[in-house]
Parts: structure tokens; C-alpha cells; sequence
């Protein structure tokens, strides 16, 4: 899939906002509830590991993403495209679909911890997933789109600011945790409690938070067809993800000497503002309720930018139908802005079946890009293999991309199976129906709906999907 259509009319950005549409994607909902998360899982020892590993396996697929920038600069979308060129037109609509969802439905994350923050004085709006909290998640849901759609190029300047804006309240917690920081009470929480099992059980509960927390590493590379030179893509996804490494982790690890575990794991989302109500009063809390809001909107904004992105371009490369490519006068892809918002319209709506809709949203989007990515860090271990685009290098190139490759394949390939087998059947669901879809791209396209071998892909999807339902419907599973 080439970049070759429409590109003169394309807004160019620098490698600083760039960096920005990295740290504004990845800095949303997740680090306001990482105290909680965490204290629910592991101790301050599991946590440092947790961190240490997702740390190396991210920054791998941070320099995964870097490495293919450079080396496939026709391939733009990212991790679409990646899976497509590797694995197959079907694979890499697979791979965009589930990149799509997952940007979906982490809006609904959105949404959801903005109406419980606002629960706190609002009773009505509950835990976010109350008719009121879903109603008035609605409205701000279609606003939001009636913005985007009056130009990409606007909504990324507006990000580049709000990213700076919401990094101010969480480096303020940070401070503020760290005067009250009681080392007594961080070695208390140090091995865990009770509820958390073993070391191992510790670390591996904590692998899907670690996923949502860092979805958006890729985002420069989702953003490649506007930067100014090929080069700015991977400077902008590595530094945008240390930059954010240093602020989770520190979220993470300062919080386990401020509160029992215990405590911290009982408290209401967001945690972090529970912290702060404890140790400097209600106004610590509000502040860091107001930050959310700030912070939360503008993760919002950044996600809506890409869940669009992804299906323009997978309609440009002819995997998905056509109508999903059209461009209103602002150069904005209103198509794919509108179904986005739908589909995040319709995940709303079951956050109100679940039992927590939090965790529920939460745990569906890290779950829907696990396949995507994993297949993103299996190509570039392909290409590497084959020696394709390696001609010319030296060895120790060739040596340290091997390298990068394996170590990422590794770590996704932990991912998929840390997720645990309910959650990864409940994206089987999304996955079969939308697969219409891709039949309806090959229709256009005068093609077969499938090639040789990919009809037994799409009957495995439509088993498992067909299974999911089943399990919930004979309640073995929940939302």
C-alpha cells in the first residue's frame, strides 16, 4: 500500500508533534488508574518486574515499529499494513480491524472513567456505566466527531497542545506522592498481599494493563503519510516512549508507599485522585479529577484521529469498502470518522450489561490489539530472516534487528497468552461479522471473497465467534 494518492493535499507535521500524537495517544485513562490496577494485582516487587518487562518487550516494538518506518516507507497505516504485506490481504484486514476496534473501544474507557470521576459529585452518573453516565458519554461522543471532521490537520495541532497541558496534574502526583512517600509502608506492600498469588501470578494479571497503558506507541508510525522525513517516525515513536516509561512507572512505584495495598486497591477510579484525597485532602483530589478531564479528552481526541486513520488508509489500499476513503473539503475522512463513532456508540451501550464497565472496556481494547501488533513484530522478524531490504548491511546490523525482532515476537507472543482464553473468544465476536466487510472489498474489486486458504481462516474466526456466544449466553463467561 503506497502513500502515491492525494498526498500534495496532506499536512506535514514536525517530529515534535509527531512525538506528541505518541505521548497524547499512550497518556490517557490508563495512567490515571494505575495505583489501583496495580495494588489489585501485585506487589511494589511484582510491579517493578512488570514494569521492567513490559518496559524491554514495548521498547522492542517501539524499535520494531522504528526499524520497519525505515526500511518500508511505501507502507503506510502501520500495523495494518505490516500484517498485510507479511500475511496476506485477509490477515491484514484482520489486523486492521481489530487495530480499529481496539482504538474504539478505548474511547469508551474514556468516556466511562470521565462520567465515574464526575460520579463523585454527580451520584447519577454512578460508576460511568449508569443510563445518565452513558447518555451524557453519548453527547460528548457525537461532539467530538462533529470536531474532527472539520479537519485532521486542526485536531493534531489541538492535541500537540492538550498533550503538553495534561503531563503538568500527573507530574504534580508525582511530587506530591513522593513528599509523603513513608518507606515502612512501601516495603509492607513489597511482596504482594493475600489476594495477589504467587510472584509469577502477580506479574502476568499485570500484563493487560500494561498493554492498554502503552497502546499508542505505534502512533507515529499510524501517522507516517504526514511526517516530513521517514526518519522523524521512528525518532518520534522512541521518544515518545521513554518519555511516558519514566512517567507510568513513576505513577506506578511511588503510590506503593503512600497507602496500604489494600487500601489503594479498594479505592474508586481514578485512583490516583483517592491518593491524593488522602494525603493532601479534597483538594488534591479535585485537582487531579480536573487533569483527568483535560487528559482524558485530549487521549480522546488523539484515538478518534487514529481509529479514523486506520480505516481510510485500509480503504486506500483496497481492504476495505471504498466509501471509507472519502474526504470531505477539510480533508478530513468522514466516513471512517462516522463508523468509528459508532462502533464506540455501540460498546457504550454494552458497558451497561457489564458488571464493571471499566475493567470491561479496558481489558477489550488491550485484548483487540494484541493480534495486530504481534503480527507487526512477526514481519519484521520475516523480512529479517529473508534478508529482504538487508542487502547492503553489515553484519551487526543484521545481528541487532534479529535481535529487536525475537525479543518482540517473544513479548506479543506472552501477550496473546497472558490475556487468558475468555477474553481473546469475546474479540472473536467482532471479528467474524465484520469480516463482511472484506467480502464486500473483494466484491468491488471483482474478486473471490476468499483466496485459497483464507476461507478456513474465516470459518476458524466464525467457530470461535459462534463458541463466545454460546459460553455467554450459558453464562460461563461475563462481560
Amino acid at each position: 500500500m503506497t502513500s502515491d494518492v492525494g498526498t500534495a493535499s496532506v499536512p506535514r507535521v514536525s517530529v515534535f508533534t509527531l512525538t506528541a500524537m505518541v505521548v497524547g495517544s499512550m497518556v490517557g485513562a490508563g495512567v490515571f488508574s494505575l495505583p489501583g490496577r496495580f495494588a489489585q494485582e501485585t506487589g511494589a516487587l511484582g510491579a517493578i518486574t512488570a514494569w521492567a518487562i513490559a518496559g524491554t518487550g514495548t521498547l522492542m516494538l517501539a524499535f520494531v515499529f522504528q526499524r520497519l518506518a525505515m526500511r518500508k516507507p511505501d507502507l503506510d497505516a502501520g500495523v495494518y499494513a505490516y500484517a498485510k504485506a507479511g500475511f496476506g490481504e485477509y490477515t491484514g484486514f484482520i489486523a486492521a480491524a481489530g487495530y480499529w476496534a481496539s482504538a474504539c473501544i478505548g474511547n469508551v474507557v474514556y468516556w466511562v472513567l470521565i462520567m465515574s470521576t464526575l460520579g463523585q459529585w454527580i451520584p447519577a452518573l454512578g460508576d460511568g456505566g449508569t443510563i445518565p453516565a452513558i447518555a451524557l458519554s453519548s453527547a460528548g461522543l457525537w461532539l467530538f466527531f462533529f470536531m474532527v471532521q472539520r479537519g485532521t490537520g486542526r485536531a493534531a495541532s489541538i492535541n500537540r497542545v492538550v498533550t503538553v497541558a495534561k503531563v503538568v496534574p500527573i507530574l504534580v502526583f508525582i511530587v506530591l506522592a513522593v513528599s509523603i512517600f513513608d518507606w515502612d509502608t512501601f516495603v509492607g506492600n513489597m511482596h504482594g498481599a493475600e489476594y495477589t498469588g504467587s510472584f509469577f501470578t502477580q506479574v502476568r494479571s499485570t500484563m493487560l494493563v500494561m498493554v492498554f497503558v502503552f497502546l499508542g506507541v505505534e502512533g507515529a508510525s499510524v501517522y507516517s503519510r504526514y511526517a516530513r522525513r521517514r526518519e522523524d517516525v521512528g525518532r518520534a515513536t522512541v521518544l515518545g516512549f521513554l518519555t511516558v516509561l519514566s512517567i507510568f512507572a513513576s505513577v506506578t512505584i511511588v503510590s506503593y508507599g503512600t497507602m496500604p495495598m489494600a487500601d489503594i486497591a479498594a479505592l474508586n477510579q481514578p485512583s490516583m485522585a483517592g491518593i491524593l484525597n488522602e494525603a493532601v485532602g479534597p483538594w488534591g483530589s479535585g485537582f487531579v479529577s480536573a487533569g483527568l478531564i483535560i487528559t482524558v479528552l485530549g487521549a480522546y481526541l488523539a484515538w478518534t484521529l487514529m481509529a479514523a486513520e486506520v480505516l481510510y488508509m485500509a480503504s486506500r489500499g483496497g481492504d476495505m469498502p471504498r466509501f471509507l476513503s472519502k474526504l470531505n473539503h477539510r480533508q478530513a475522512p468522514v466516513n471512517a470518522l462516522l463508523l468509528s463513532s459508532s462502533l464506540a456508540q455501540v460498546v457504550l451501550i454494552l458497558t451497561y450489561f457489564s458488571t464493571d464497565a471499566f475493567d470491561f472496556a479496558l481489558d477489550m481494547s488491550a485484548v483487540m490489539t494484541l493480534i495486530p501488533f504481534f503480527l507487526a513484530a512477526l514481519y519484521a522478524f520475516k523480512i529479517r530472516l529473508r534478508n529482504e531490504t538487508y542487502e547492503t548491511e553489515n553484519q551487526r546490523i543484521r545481528r541487532n534487528d534479529l535481535i529487536v525482532a525475537s525479543l518482540a515476537v517473544a513479548y506479543t507472543g506472552f501477550l496473546v497468552v497472558a490475556a487468558g482464553p475468555h477474553l481473546l473468544l469475546i474479540s472473536f465476536i467482532f471479528y467474524a461479522p465484520v469480516s463482511i466487510l472484506f467480502i464486500l472489498t473483494r466484491k468491488e474489486a471483482g474478486k473471490r471473497p476468499f483466496a485459497r486458504g483464507e476461507l478456513a481462516t474465516f470459518a476458524m474466526i466464525t467457530a470461535l465467534a459462534v463458541g463466545a456466544i454460546v459460553s455467554l449466553s450459558a453464562g460461563w463467561v461475563v462481560l
